[in-house]
């Protein structure tokens, strides 16, 4: 059996949240997952990893529905050892946790100002700088400058997902957030995972990308619909991030000189 436990206080909402823990569910032949409990903390970042297929979607789901056996997988979710408070699950502007799936494009034909005013309304906010603030963080994780006149529907995947991010830290300001497969939208991650933690919010990856995964502090293994496994690599992978950082660099310095209409004649070795 797996054993994680860590514990937090925060306040928000008025309300004091000490923990968020997951419990057990059941894989897809019925079995019991390999853990006891998953607890989760501000300052976390954990990947979640595993073929396609595997479930990691699904967990990251059950957190942010706060799942009571009643989804596919028989989880329970906890906030301070009981069943969380009536309004996290059915307030949206009280959840403590935000989540940005890998379908964000913007049904809504607003701008990127509207759209955030519109949400800043909703949760109460009176800092008149939110919408720039917001705007100028997500700018930091993609190339392509967002504009506070743009329409969200003109946005690229990257600027939206970027945008959300910036969005869920800003605005929303949970402790905790889910991101599901980040690398696919043309986003500086590394920058993403280190804003993150500096803002304090525990972090879940949904990932196939070795460097978000190495640059997390544990790995949940996904197999057959369940949790197969939870490492802790501590310093032990001290040396294969350096060099997976390195490779990153490159790959990004190669596609950057592309982008630019570059001829590619040599690899860059950094």
């Amino acid at each position: 059996m797996i054993y994680q436990s860590l514990r937090f206080i925060i306040v928000m909402h008025n309300s004091e949240i000490m923990e968020i823990t997951v419990l057990p569910g059941k894989n897809r032949n019925g079995g019991t997952e390999n853990f006891r409990q998953i607890t989760i903390r501000p300052g976390d970042t954990i990947s979640i990893v595993g073929p396609t297929g595997s479930g990691k979607s699904a967990f990251i789901n059950d957190i942010e529905m706060f799942a009571h056996e009643d989804t596919v997988t028989k989880r329970t979710v906890l906030v301070n050892g009981k069943m969380p408070p009536e309004e996290f699950i059915r307030d949206p502007s009280k959840k403590p946790i935000a989540m940005i799936t890998q379908n964000t494009k913007c049904l809504a034909d607003l701008t990127v100002e509207s759209f955030l005013d519109m949400h800043i309304k909703s949760r109460k906010l009176s800092d008149p700088f939110v919408i720039e603030k917001t705007i100028s963080l997500a700018n930091e994780f993609t190339g392509e400058k967002i504009r506070k006149e743009a329409r969200m529907t003109s946005l690229s995947g990257g600027q939206t997902r970027s945008l959300m991010v910036a969005d869920a830290i800003v605005v929303s300001d949970t402790p905790v957030i889910l991101l599901d497969e980040i690398e696919n939208a043309g986003i500086f991650k590394e920058k993403v995972i280190e804003c993150l933690k500096t803002h304090n919010k525990a972090l879940l990856f949904v990932t196939h990308d070795p460097l978000v995964s190495l640059l997390s502090e544990r790995r949940i293994v996904m197999k057959n619909g369940a949790v197969s496994d939870i490492i802790s690599p501590g310093d032990s992978e001290k040396e294969a991030l350096s060099e997976v950082l390195r490779m990153d660099s490159a790959m990004s310095l190669l596609r950057e000189r592309i982008r630019c209409g570059e001829l590619i004649k040599s690899i860059p070795v950094l």
